[in-house]
């Protein structure tokens, strides 16, 4: 056993990790978060915040000496580097591609619709679905004359998120991604919405912010 932990046998047993370990694509939640965050604020025209300073944190070493090959040494350095070959955050894109003509075309159509929409989202009239897509709460508060046009609306509104949500997971190339990104979106829509706002919870019930 010996022989396994000296330096040609360090080297070999992370040539045998390197070819075995699989690096898997994990969705990127934070990102999408941000992303999200950034399109709905735009949408609904919420102020963006100040951004925080960005931390000049760099990588961390193994607890022991990176230059010591000792055998004393040897199992936690090689610990280290097996939890960065595995980890998910190395797997992870730090960032989630959202400019792209057809996510800006999107984007301007959302925020064109936004103050049209605002009025019956303060009426309670609509609400934010659980599935991140308008959803007409109770159609009364809208007065009958209007009630085509926001129900053109609504359609319009949904037919674009959809789009959205379609658009962002192809600019990644991942459209595998399209239905955590709807789950991203529909949480998203309703921390950024003004208060009075309604929402559906998970089981589809109605909720006042």
């Amino acid at each position: 056993m010996k022989a396994l932990w000296s330096v040609p046998g360090l080297a070999l047993m992370f040539a045998l990790l390197a070819g075995c370990v699989t690096i898997n694509i994990y969705f990127p939640t934070a990102a999408a978060e941000e992303a999200a965050r950034a399109i709905v604020r735009d949408a609904l025209q919420v102020p963006e915040a100040e951004p925080a300073p960005e931390s000049e944190s760099g990588v961390q070493l193994p607890p022991s000496e990176p230059r010591h090959t000792g055998t004393a040494n040897a199992a936690p350095v090689l610990v280290w580097v097996l939890e960065r070959l595995v980890s998910p955050a190395a797997a992870q894109s730090p960032d989630l591609q959202i400019e792209t003509p057809a996510i800006n075309r999107i984007r301007a159509s959302l925020r064109e619709r936004g103050p049209q929409l605002a009025p019956h989202f303060r009426s309670g009239a609509i609400g934010f679905g659980n599935n991140a897509d308008v959803v007409i709460r109770d159609l009364s508060e809208v007065p009958l004359r209007d009630r085509s046009t926001v129900q053109r609306l609504i359609s319009e509104e949904n037919s674009d998120r959809d789009s959205l949500y379609r658009e962002i997971a192809r600019a990644n190339d991942r459209p595998d991604w399209e239905r955590q990104i709807r789950e991203t979106f529909a949480r998203v829509w309703v921390e950024e919405a003004p208060s009075g706002y309604w929402y559906q919870d998970g089981n589809g019930q109605w909720q006042q912010k």
